[in-house]
């Protein structure tokens, strides 16, 4: 079987941190210019790095403090170690040229432990950075950072964690770590993929946009007929028709791997990698190219260039979109998002002969439900708890069977021993899931392994003809894919739908059956 490229989820990596104690007091600065009563000794303020240079012998900041009654001042000091731009502190005046230093939050306030029973060992915590300085740096050793993070989840959200690390966080990223102790926690890295919570953000938002293929294809259709589009409209609406793939298509192996290609689940990979001359072919690009060229047709509508397709998606989400994106903290919404299939879903007030409007609602809608599986996808992309590598795939694929189109969609996992993985699979095993619904057959939905050659799978379909004529073709189709060279296990088929529950196909273990 042909490997599919695709970034693959790293294991944890772990450059174990502690909390660091509270010190009241962690750096002195001098200033290059007297306060002149704008401190006196002992008095306190906030301030902000606004400016950090490295000198010959010492870091060169420009410090804005603000002052209880609200004034600020701007002042230029030296220190022997650096402090990041954007940093926020607290400081205290020392002399008439001397301030003591430390980062906001740092003295009282924070955690110096973990309450375990809170967040037990294992526990995720989400957090921002808020403030980081370098600590200790001896010769030819790595770096060690003071970091204040501001956790986001757990009952322990709104606290802030001051901790040591080698890592040098970015101000204001957002970062992911693993209780390991009361005073001990790993980062873990985001392995090219965004950060898990945002990237629940972008699933719930997507959801809520998102709407059917067949909706848009349908609309397209009908606009096809009509003899009153520009040139170019009519040209990319033939292309996206003209981009459907048949079932005779889709059951050839390079047909197949075409469609995958063409998908749209691959288009920002694209771009990274310079491959301009494959986009016309592209579902979610030329999706993309009609809202671009549908929104200056429209009252209030301006022209925009054909490159921005960041930009054509965002002016063309329609109302009820927009208005959904206050949902986006809600979990239900990024558990619909992972759900396999999507569930089908058609935008109201579509009735009747489609205008430019209702074209571009549908289009933005179907971009979205794409955007959905390619989230999804990176979702279920991780290191499982057994160590072994878990990658996924989903994808939509609008298929034409006769003068209908059908979205089929489909997702691929690929689970492999990492490092610290199984020492009994030494191969990786591969999960195909499928769902369409094609007349006269009705829902059907299909999941196999292959694992070291090896395949089994269960159908299920809603109706029970439909049942019954797959039970009378299993013989064929084992015959057929032990002519392919695969050794066959089970195959089945049932009435009604795949077991649905809270677990995931993360959480299940798939059985070897050669074992």
């Amino acid at each position: 079987m042909a490997e599919i490229s695709s970034p693959r989820p790293l294991p944890a990596t772990p450059p174990a941190i502690r909390p660091a104690q509270p010190n009241p007091a962690d750096l002195a600065v001098k200033l290059l210019q007297p306060l002149d009563g704008t401190l006196m000794p002992g008095e306190t303020a906030k301030a902000e790095v606004i400016v950090a240079k490295e000198a010959a012998q010492n870091f060169q900041l420009l410090l804005k403090l603000t002052l209880d009654n609200g004034k600020q001042a701007t002042l230029e000091a030296s220190s022997t170690r650096p402090l990041a731009q954007g940093t926020t502190l607290a400081v205290t005046a020392l002399s008439d040229t001397r301030l003591a230093v430390a980062l906001q939050g740092s003295s009282g306030g924070t955690l110096g432990a973990l309450d375990l029973e809170q967040v037990p060992a294992g526990t995720l915590l989400q957090g921002k950075v808020e403030a980081r300085e370098q600590i200790a740096q001896a010769k030819g050793q790595q770096a060690l950072y003071r970091v204040v993070v501001s956790l986001l989840n757990t009952p322990l959200a709104g606290s802030k964690l001051d901790v040591e690390t080698t890592l040098p966080l970015a101000l204001g990223s957002l970062v992911t770590a693993q209780v390991q102790g009361s005073q001990s926690l790993s980062f873990l890295p985001l392995s090219g993929r965004l950060d898990q919570l945002v990237l629940g953000q972008q699933l719930a938002a997507q959801q809520a946009r998102q709407g059917s293929l067949e909706g848009l294809f349908k609309g397209l259709q009908g606009m096809a007929q009509q003899g009153d589009l520009s040139p170019d409209l009519r040209a990319t609406i033939d292309k996206l028709l003209g981009l459907l793939p048949d079932g005779k298509q889709l059951g050839t192996a390079d047909g197949l791997a075409k469609a995958l290609e063409q998908s749209g689940v691959f288009l920002e990979a694209k771009l990274l990698g310079g491959q301009a001359q494959q986009l016309p072919q592209d579902l979610k690009a030329s999706l993309l190219r009609l809202v671009a060229q549908l929104l200056p047709g429209l009252p209030g509508g301006a022209a925009m260039p054909a490159t921005s397709a960041g930009g054509a998606l965002a002016q063309a989400l329609p109302a009820f979109a927009r208005n959904a994106l206050g949902a986006l903290g809600q979990a239900n919404l990024r558990q619909q998002a992972m759900s396999f299939p999507l569930p089908s879903r058609l935008l109201q007030s579509m009735d009747g002969e489609p205008d430019l409007e209702i074209l571009l609602k549908l289009a933005a809608a179907a971009v979205s439900r794409l955007q959905t599986h390619q989230l999804s996808s990176l979702a279920q992309s991780q290191t499982t708890p057994e160590g072994n590598l878990l990658t996924t795939w989903q994808l939509e694929l609008p298929m034409r069977n006769q003068h209908d189109v059908v979205p089929l969609q489909v997702k691929l996992q690929r689970e492999e021993p990492g490092p610290d993985g199984r020492k009994e699979q030494k191969e990786a095993l591969w999960r195909i899931d499928l769902a369409f619904d094609l007349d006269p057959l009705g829902p059907l939905q299909v999941q196999a392994q292959l694992l070291r050659g090896a395949l089994s799978s269960q159908l299920w379909a809603e109706r029970a003809e439909t049942v019954k004529l797959i039970d009378q073709e299993l013989d064929n189709l084992r015959q057929r894919l032990l002519s392919a060279g695969l050794e066959v296990g089970e195959l089945s088929c049932c009435q009604g739908m795949p077991p649905q529950g809270p677990k995931t196909h993360l959480e299940q273990r798939w059985v070897d059956e050669t074992a």
